[in-house]
């Protein structure tokens, strides 16, 4: 039998590489009794891991969420993703974040494998702007999260917005938060108004608590991509009339996705995953634009686009062929 520590810190990573594991397979997995999980599991919540028990025939655990975050386990190559992540979010000034990012680095590369920093020690990430349309203001990283969780949890938000304070606060149903030409956008429906609008995140100061719970209400169009294109072309801030459009789900977050788009919207939608809307002149070169993230794709529509990724795999396959065999 594995040392308790050793033990420990395997059962550690099993919990948290899904969400319910029941006690039997624990117990398989670490070739050990369930009375020996048992005790573990206990051993691990003295250390302030969140552990829950989860009914069922058989019962189980999961990790929970807590009030605080606890050490965390990353495999190799979690941890070199993680470093390289934060690199560039601590280089990407305008994101308001740069300064948390840059301290979170520095934690995590005091504790890394001596193995794993050699692998990061080589990257160098130099920030370089790119040329926008207009400039984008930071946003502050807790307004960020503040607006996505009144979202999430469909509760009225009351803001000042643009000024100096003196005006009544505005009060909107935040419905989603998006980005365009590298600014934050939240979507919501205006209570003092009776419609539609659109807020700059980085214009926004909140006001506590928040309002209300509500129902959600129907997007004009049914399609948030939709009506935020529609209402940026309107103010000259769309871009080109492509003849194909699309929308995809990344397994990226929005953050991430949204630093390398401009011409495009992508949409929060938790879970570090987002949705995106893209138009291009052909849909093979759409396609293409989306396979550029590297991330796993999901094709909400149209069926064109999908035909598409369809095409350019049967192209990519043609060409690796014919280069096997023109080395032989």
């Amino acid at each position: 039998m594995p040392k308790t520590s050793a033990r420990l810190l395997a059962l550690l990573s099993l919990l948290q590489t899904r969400r319910d594991w029941s006690g039997t397979v624990l117990a398989e997995r670490l070739d050990v009794s369930l009375r020996t999980v048992r005790r573990d599991v206990d051993r691990l919540r003295e250390l302030g891991y969140p552990i829950a028990a989860v009914k069922g025939p058989e019962g189980g655990y999961r990790l929970a969420a807590g009030t605080e975050l606890p050490p965390l386990l990353f495999d190799d190559d979690q941890a070199v993703a993680l470093v390289v992540a934060l690199q560039i979010a601590a280089t990407s000034r305008g994101s308001g974040l740069a300064e948390d990012a840059e301290r979170a680095l520095t934690t995590v590369r005091q504790v890394m494998p001596s193995r794993l920093r050699h692998r990061v020690h080589a990257l160098d990430v130099t920030a370089v702007d790119r040329p926008a349309t207009r400039p984008a203001d930071p946003v502050d990283g807790d307004v960020l999260l503040t607006v996505s969780a009144a979202v999430r949890a469909r509760e009225v938000l009351r803001f000042d917005y643009g000024s100096d304070g003196a005006a009544p606060p505005r009060r909107a149903e935040p419905h989603h938060v998006v980005t365009w030409d590298g600014r934050w956008y939240l979507v919501a429906w205006d209570l003092d108004r009776g419609d539609w609008r659109t807020f700059r995140v980085d214009r926004m100061g909140l006001r506590t608590p928040n309002g209300p719970r509500f129902t959600p209400r129907a997007v004009p169009g049914g399609d948030v991509a939709g009506y935020v294109t529609g209402v940026f072309r309107g103010s000259g801030g769309g871009s080109a009339d492509w003849p194909c459009r699309g929308t995809v789900i990344l397994d990226l977050p929005a953050a991430t996705v949204a630093r390398f788009t401009r011409e495009g919207l992508v949409e929060e939608i938790g879970s570090g995953r987002c949705r995106l809307s893209l138009g291009s002149w052909s849909w093979p070169s759409l396609a293409a634009a989306v396979a550029r993230y590297d991330a796993d794709i999901e094709v909400v529509g149209p069926d064109e686009l999908a035909e598409a990724f369809a095409h350019l795999a049967g192209r990519f396959a043609r060409t690796v062929a014919a280069g096997v065999r023109g080395r032989r």
